[in-house]
């Protein structure tokens, strides 16, 4: 069987390694992307994003594609509020309306932008690296499940959480958190759940207490995406007895959690459209890097998987990529230096995040919460106000 080579060969098509194939190929650099899924549309992408102006949106100017992610941004998105476990508003922001935030726009349709962005043939779907293995000179070899390989001089792992590529670098793995999330989504809310679109309110909602909460966000579909919080023991899936082949009664046992919470909020389990999914968190270590390895480097999860409590993981993992895409073109037929270059700069950005996100987690799943969360909103405020009067 004959092997197929790559100058640039990228290994999952998620938003960091379709931004990175994106910028290289405005340069002029072609890459090849390889995907474990059977195609775009092979399941659901997630749901909103807040793009952060120093890198998520960085990334897309870098991309060419700033105007497309305008037209794309969900009016309202940037609505927050924060309630306790009795229902009780306890802080309220409305969205202004303005990109000099965090806009929010669907992980779906900043996809769909940048595949459509890329020549036909870009992306291998349905091609799940199982082995890797270096060659000579910096190069390597990636196994699919087909049986099929191919060669590179350059492979990037952009494969996120457990990525295959990862082990080339560094033995570090994913370490569970301490908070698992049952992930729900309730249908066309205004008109089937309007209690439930109530409570969420137009954007986002954290309703936090006794160490757990529900974190939820409107969708520009008309959907709720819900995510339970619980803060238990890494096996407690399996050792409390929930069945999630069973909804209903994955339901019940869900709530079993909340049996003192507002009614409003149980119903956002109580009522959820279609299965629960559990979803443990996981992390890196806070400042994880690695030695420089000839031929290879990572971006993304794959690179500096972090709780989600920062909001920074989407935005960082395109950063990378544009950045990448950056150091490689600036340094032709230097491929250490560019790779040099590029994670010179990542480890200390991550580091910052992960450490912020670790933070983040430990403040709105304490005891006191939502206390903790509106403190740390209040911090923002006044550091704003502070850079805004020059004091």
């Amino acid at each position: 069987m004959t092997t197929t080579h790559h100058p640039v060969a990228i290994v999952g098509g998620g938003l960091g390694g379709l931004v990175l194939a994106r910028v290289l190929h405005l340069g002029g650099v072609d890459a090849a992307v390889y995907d474990l899924e059977a195609s775009a549309a092979a399941r659901p992408q997630g749901g909103m994003l807040d793009m952060h102006v120093e890198s998520g949106q960085a990334a897309l100017r870098a991309a060419g594609l700033y105007e497309e992610f305008l037209a794309a941004i969900h009016p309202g998105g940037e609505a927050m509020r924060v309630i306790d476990r009795h229902g009780a508003v306890r802080m309220e922001e409305s969205d202004d309306g303005g990109t000099d935030g965090r806009p929010e726009v669907s992980r779906h349709d900043l996809r769909d932008m940048l595949l459509a962005s890329l020549p036909e043939g870009t992306v291998r779907w349905g091609a799940k690296a199982t082995g890797v293995r270096p060659l000579t000179g910096g190069r390597h070899e990636v196994t699919l499940t087909s049986g099929e390989s191919f060669t590179t001089d350059l492979l990037v792992g952009a494969d996120g959480a457990w990525s295959k590529i990862r082990p080339l670098l560094s033995a570090a793995r994913p370490a569970y958190c301490g908070i698992s999330f049952v992930e729900a989504y309730l249908d066309d809310a205004d008109t089937r759940h309007p209690e439930s679109a109530a409570v969420v309110g137009g954007g986002s909602l954290f309703a936090l207490g006794d160490e757990k909460g529900f974190l939820a966000h409107r969708e520009s579909d008309g959907r709720l995406h819900i995510y339970c919080a619980l803060k238990v023991p890494a096996d407690w899936f399996t050792t409390s007895g929930v069945d999630f082949t069973d909804t209903e009664a994955a339901k019940a046992r869900i709530l079993t959690s909340f049996d003192e919470w507002d009614e409003r909020l149980r119903g956002l389990i109580r009522d959820a459209d279609g299965a629960l999914v559990p979803r443990p968190i996981h992390a890196l270590p806070v400042g994880h890097r690695w030695d420089r390895v000839p031929g290879v480097t990572l971006v993304g999860d794959a690179a500096h998987l972090m709780s989600p409590f920062a909001g920074e993981g989407a935005n960082l993992a395109m950063l990378d990529g544009a950045e990448l895409a950056a150091a490689i073109l600036a340094h032709p037929g230097e491929t250490e230096k560019a790779l040099a270059v590029y994670e010179e700069a990542l480890f200390p950005r991550s580091e910052q995040a992960a450490a912020e996100s670790a933070a983040n987690l430990d403040v709105i799943f304490h005891s006191d919460a939502p206390q903790g969360l509106l403190d740390m909103f209040a911090s923002f405020g006044e550091r704003a106000e502070g850079a805004g009067t020059g004091s």
